[in-house]
């Protein structure tokens, strides 16, 4: 995995119609410490894999003020400010009280807080794309969302995103503020957003996968791991690859902390499945969580 695999091959997406991105992003999770909290172990192999990221032609970079919290986001600036032609993308909305425990916290202005605060660490005038990690469900969702919008009309964000949402959520906060992406769970066999990510492909909204491997269920999978076996992949690059060829809008944000398995995350956007291994794929994937779902 050297120099001849780019993120260019996933082709372009345009947010809102305007800023192209390439289709295979970076997410920047993993850069940080145990149930995402604190520095990474490997600090020096953290800041090389983040440094290879735009060498491997990535220009879409999603992190949180929640990654850590704030490590993803201060090593980011670190590394790669003042950006170049990449697009850093933060979200707000939870708190953080120990390792694995998020909670949502929607007041108004506490995400105002948050933007603010991300746009010092990252070191921007503007943040190109801020996301509502989460609804706060104590918290009514007009004043969330009409404090986002303020935002926009301040021009703190230029960009607007929300996470784990449906259909319904998103045309609520679509009365208040154009919705350019969405990030929800999905993968070749956590399907329960299907009907999200064809509403995001009838508006043009781009849609965000996060945990678009699912790893440990999809290494099970024999029909994944024969086309693998054929195509000279591993089972994680064809999931990467069906994910792309899954919709136009598709985003996935594959992260790591390592820099040769982003480059092999990277080496998945120039894989070609044949619309018959992406139909076997799209089968067993939806069996497969149907099964995950009855147990």
């Amino acid at each position: 995995m050297t120099t001849d695999i780019s993120a260019s091959a996933s082709g372009q997406l345009r947010l809102l119609g305007e800023r192209p991105i390439h289709r295979l992003g970076f997410g920047a999770m993993r850069v940080t410490g145990p149930g995402i909290w604190g520095p990474p172990a490997d600090l020096e192999g953290a800041r090389a894999t983040l440094r290879r990221v735009p060498e491997l032609g990535v220009d879409f970079i999603d992190t949180a003020d929640s990654y850590g919290p704030f490590v993803s986001e201060d090593l980011i600036r670190e590394v790669l400010h003042p950006y170049r032609g990449i697009l850093v993308a933060t979200k707000g909305g939870l708190t953080r009280h120990g390792p694995d425990v998020w909670l949502p916290l929607g007041r108004p202005e506490y995400l105002r807080q948050c933007a603010l605060m991300s746009m010092r660490r990252l070191g921007v005038d503007r943040l190109d794309l801020w996301q509502l990690h989460r609804i706060d469900p104590k918290v009514p969702r007009d004043e969330q969302f009409d404090a986002i919008a303020q935002m926009l009309k301040d021009g703190l964000v230029a960009r607007v995103g929300l996470s784990e949402v449906s259909v319904e959520e998103i045309q609520a906060a679509q009365k208040f503020f154009p919705v350019a992406t969405v990030q929800n769970q999905y993968n070749l066999i956590d399907r329960k957003s299907e009907a999200v990510l064809e509403f995001c492909e009838e508006n043009g909204i781009g849609f965000i996968p996060w945990y678009p491997l699912a790893a440990g269920a999809l290494a099970l999978d024999s029909a994944l791991a024969e086309i693998a076996r054929r195509l000279k992949a591993t089972p994680a690059q064809i999931a990467l690859a069906w994910t792309l060829k899954r919709s136009r809008v598709m985003l996935p944000i594959p992260g790591t902390s390592k820099v040769a398995h982003l480059e092999q995350n990277v080496a998945a956007a120039g894989l070609t499945l044949s619309d018959e291994d992406f139909a076997e794929l799209d089968r067993r994937g939806r069996a497969g969580g149907d099964r995950v779902a009855s147990s």
